[in-house]
């Protein structure tokens, strides 16, 4: 890299209070001068990972990675109050005013792309673009199709994640999984995390966890449950019914077609209520950012940011 390039390129972290007790903690990474986009983790419950930021070309994009209230670096970590999806959106719009952006790309992924989407229908004059991978609306019957292992392809380890709830509360296992995460025991709670993040690994691949979970971990599962058992604190519908407020906004979607978190069936109804966007499918593609998705999803932020720029 030669020193032109290198002065106009930066990575830095700051602390932001956003009111009610919350700091989020927010990175920002490559072209100072770049074309802004925001960033939006799966979760809820995660922040953003360091190698996410691989996603954005550094001559080319200004990319900030928030980690929303409770999740990652942002503190109190793991706290449940004042932490619903009106909050964190309130707190993206923080953010973008505190940088002195006047609009950007939003990108996000799985349950960022539900955090992009009421965003975007509650400030359309303030997004440029939009990208969306592994679409996720938030609804109960998204919700209980994962949990219940009912998506098509079922997902990996269920038998194993269901095994570990009593026959009698199988039934309902987002409620048996809540009392324990979000109970006063904590044996029960660290027993049913590690439960619930084997499941969550085994669809990446990934081992069952080699310790028990640390605090960390016990946080992101605390917030995870706390946004599950409520259907994310979004209205049932509202997000589709609010497509023409977002109409006009150029948009790409990008979606496994074996994903077995997110349901390829959710991003197709959206894709059927905007078919303005562009719908991007990845064949036999599961969830998160395997190397064909992280193609497609760099093909389709070029895209939009060809028509943001121009």
């Amino acid at each position: 890299m030669n020193t032109q390039l290198a002065a106009r390129q930066t990575r830095c972290a700051r602390q932001m209070a956003v009111g009610d007790g919350h700091v989020v903690y927010v990175e920002e990474c490559a072209a100072v001068d770049g074309l802004p986009v925001l960033f939006l983790p799966g979760g809820p419950g995660t922040g953003c990972a360091p190698q996410l930021s691989q996603l954005f070309d550094p001559q080319r994009f200004h990319a900030i990675l928030p980690d929303p209230r409770g999740c990652g670096h942002s503190q109190p970590r793991g706290a449940l109050q004042a932490n619903t999806t009106p909050d964190l959106v309130a707190d993206l719009d923080y953010v973008r005013e505190a940088l002195g952006l006047p609009a950007w790309i939003v990108f996000g992924g799985g349950w960022g792309s539900l955090l992009a989407l009421a965003y975007a229908e509650l400030y359309p004059e303030r997004v440029q673009g939009l990208v969306l991978q592994g679409v996720f609306l938030g609804s109960r019957s998204e919700i209980a199709a994962y949990v219940q292992g009912s998506n098509d392809p079922r997902p990996a380890g269920w038998a194993t994640f269901a095994a570990a709830m009593p026959a009698a509360e199988q039934d309902d296992l987002l409620a048996a999984y809540a009392r324990r995460i979000l109970g006063p025991d904590p044996l029960a709670a660290a027993a049913a995390v590690r439960a619930w993040l084997d499941y969550e690994r085994a669809q990446h691949g990934a081992p069952p966890l080699a310790a028990p979970p640390d605090a960390a971990q016990i946080a992101q599962a605390r917030v995870r449950l706390h946004y599950l058992l409520h259907d994310c604190f979004i209205a049932p519908g509202r997000l589709l019914d609010g497509i023409d407020r977002i109409r006009h906004i150029p948009a790409a979607i990008v979606h496994g077609t074996a994903d077995p978190v997110c349901s390829p069936n959710i991003a197709r109804t959206l894709y059927r209520a905007w078919p303005e966007a562009t719908w991007l499918p990845v064949a036999g593609a599961g969830h998160g950012y395997s190397p064909p998705i992280t193609r497609a999803c760099s093909k389709a932020l070029g895209w939009v940011a060809e028509y943001a720029a121009g």
